[in-house]
């Protein structure tokens, strides 16, 4: 699987880059559009501090009701997402980092047993495994075995991106979740870019424009991409700036679901009930869907359908809607799924980072 472009990004997060200030945007401390969980934040406080110093990733990716769920980390680097799932999955959970670097799996794997005993553990339950997004099984990772796939500003770094959705898609269990952090453009990035190695090891010549995330994901069988964040992406270096021109960067969490193919798919009333841990009172499922607990809600097909096979199935009363003509001819717009307009609405475009990496 190696190839020029993957041989760069090896080099520049295996050597080049020492710490997240190293990096020439503010992608590793962009601010979320929304706040930590209270149990997210609390095992960040656990993970040690030389595995935050090398966190190069790019925003919030910590979906909700991880207990006891397998999730798959696809470029673990230092591992910091990793020892945070390690917590909120627990013991009877599971966790794979898999990275190509070899300098990243070896800082990782050097505090595997300090969060275990950290965390109680009678045994860990993180690994961290050498491999290619591109090619899972190689790696040992089964298809269909898994309950999440996380990335954190890494599928940016990747050529084949649609190869890496495929892979992740082929390896979650039906009713999956892929949850994922990454840089976007504003448009489509020109191919010169992709020719500077520094554009590409920061993230900025691999950046997908935003619409063509929704067409590839549909493509290979998820669900349409929910947005859960957005922020915008400064670039600090005035030669990069040169570089890239009018083309701007947004750092977008989306979360999307293999929805079983079979599932029935028609509007529906659902009520939160006020079950996923550090949500009591509501469920912020993304930037546009709010559930109050005990306030029936109407929604859409896709989103009933999701309600009803994933790991949430058991937090809502559903009771499916008898529609007809539901207007699937009209084709959707789409623009409430931009990063860049919801750093816009939020405004986190410019707020001072910290340097901790978190």
């Amino acid at each position: 699987m190696s190839s020029t472009v993957h041989e760069n990004v090896k080099n520049y997060y295996g050597s080049r880059l020492e710490t997240s200030d190293d990096l020439q945007t503010n992608a590793a401390c962009s601010m979320p559009s929304r706040t930590l969980p209270k149990s997210a934040c609390e095992a960040l406080k656990q993970v040690h501090p030389d595995v935050c110093k090398r966190y190069f990733g790019c925003g919030l990716v910590i979906p909700e009701k991880l207990e006891g769920c397998a999730v798959l980390d696809l470029g673990s680097g230092s591992g910091r997402d990793c020892y945070v799932f390690s917590k909120l999955v627990g013991e009877r959970g599971q966790v794979i980092g898999l990275d190509m670097t070899d300098v990243m799996i070896v800082a990782s794997q050097k505090y595997v047993q300090y969060h275990q005993e950290k965390f109680g553990y009678s045994k860990p339950n993180t690994v961290f495994v050498k491999g290619y997004m591109e090619k899972l099984s190689d790696a040992g990772i089964q298809n269909n075995s898994l309950d999440v796939v996380v990335s954190n500003c890494v599928i940016c770094l990747c050529p084949d991106k649609r190869t890496v959705i495929s892979e992740a898609y082929k390896v979650l269990k039906e009713g999956g979740e892929l949850y994922y952090s990454d840089m976007y453009a504003s448009k489509a990035v020109p191919d010169s870019f992709k020719e500077d190695p520094v554009l590409w090891g920061e993230g900025m010549a691999g950046a997908l424009y935003w619409r063509d995330l929704i067409t590839l994901m549909k493509d290979i069988g998820f669900s349409t991409p929910h947005l859960v964040a957005g922020s915008h992406i400064v670039v600090h270096n005035p030669e990069l700036q040169r570089k890239t021109g009018d083309v701007k960067y947004a750092s977008g969490t989306y979360r999307i679901f293999k929805i079983p193919q079979n599932s029935i798919k028609t509007k529906a009333l659902v009520t939160y009930k006020g079950t996923v841990p550090d949500c009591a009172e509501c469920f912020e499922f993304d930037a546009s869907h709010y559930f109050k607990t005990n306030v029936p809600v109407e929604v859409g097909a896709e989103m009933a359908a999701i309600l009803q096979n994933t790991r949430f199935s058991t937090d809502f009363n559903i009771s499916m809607l008898e529609t007809t003509g539901l207007n699937q001819s009209s084709t959707p717009q789409y623009c409430h799924l931009s990063p860049f307009l919801l750093a816009d609405k939020l405004g986190s475009s410019v707020k001072q980072c910290s340097k901790t990496g978190h």
